[in-house]
């Protein structure tokens, strides 16, 4: 045997060996194969909820099995709760529950950064698409929510969004407007203003208003207006008072942007 011919096998003896002290000495399982496929924590009856890492109450799981067996006749479409934390079925859910194109699993669990993840069916991408579940996600796992709300809320929360957008035929982002989302839409609509407030202010002498920066400003302002400070509350809301709050806010940041600079010369004048 050459020296060529043999390094390959060594190789591959010595990974196998490093990987069983490391295993060994993290006390982990030599054979991880039950992580992933372990049908023996399957339930023995008929449920759309295996609430393993026990994140929901009894009577929040009796509640939740009946709504969304009614929600899959009503609509066709298949939700189904998994909930773990040391244990997990894996793969065999999917046998389980015969998980199709029309179907989505919401899968939470608290050991990551984020409380849910979604296994999603190519069908379900048609009404809503992977912008929906990164926002649903951000809004309803994170750890702040999750701490402030608990972990049933948090999945009742975004299950319910899943159904009133599928009841709806699709949604391009989650209903509904958080407060902290709001004051983020109000902020913008106030720089906004501003921006426009500061162009439209008079650089010629006699001139009241300077259109013409305005216009050309107008890229600019209008983003923060209208696609950051009206746009996220159209598409969430149907309510008026938080898009007439940032109307005014807007309105607003322009009045004192433009008189600001009066307000300096006339100091100024004054001064002197």
């Amino acid at each position: 045997m050459t020296r060529s011919s043999w390094p390959i096998g060594v190789a591959s003896i010595i990974k196998l060996l490093f990987v069983g002290l490391v295993l060994w000495g993290l006390g982990l399982p030599a054979n991880p194969a039950l992580a992933y496929d372990n049908p023996e924590l399957l339930p023995d009856n008929d449920t759309v909820i295996i609430d393993l890492a026990k994140s929901l109450t009894p009577r929040q799981e009796e509640n939740l099995n009946t709504e969304l067996s009614q929600f899959e006749t009503e609509t066709g479409w298949k939700l189904r709760v998994l909930t773990q934390y040391d244990r997990t079925p894996g793969r065999a859910v999917k046998d389980f529950w015969g998980l199709d194109d029309r179907s989505v699993m919401l899968v939470a669990d608290p050991r990551g950064g984020n409380l849910l993840n979604f296994s999603v069916g190519d069908a379900v991408y048609d009404l809503l698409p992977r912008t929906f579940w990164i926002e649903l996600q951000t809004r309803y796992g994170n750890q702040f929510f999750v701490r402030e709300n608990g972990e049933d809320r948090s999945i009742l929360s975004a299950l319910d969004s899943i159904q009133v957008c599928l009841r709806q035929g699709g949604c391009s982002v989650v209903p509904g407007l958080p407060q902290e989302q709001w004051i983020l839409t109000l902020v913008t609509s106030i720089v906004g203003g501003l921006v426009c407030g500061f162009a439209a202010h008079a650089r010629k002498p006699g001139q009241g208003l300077a259109w013409q920066w305005v216009l050309i400003f107008s890229p600019l302002w209008g983003i923060l207006f209208l696609a950051f400070g009206i746009g996220p509350v159209v598409t969430r809301t149907s309510e008026w008072l938080p898009i007439i709050r940032n109307i005014v806010g807007f309105l607003m940041g322009a009045l004192v942007a433009y008189l600001t600079p009066s307000f300096n010369r006339s100091s100024s004048a004054s001064e002197t």
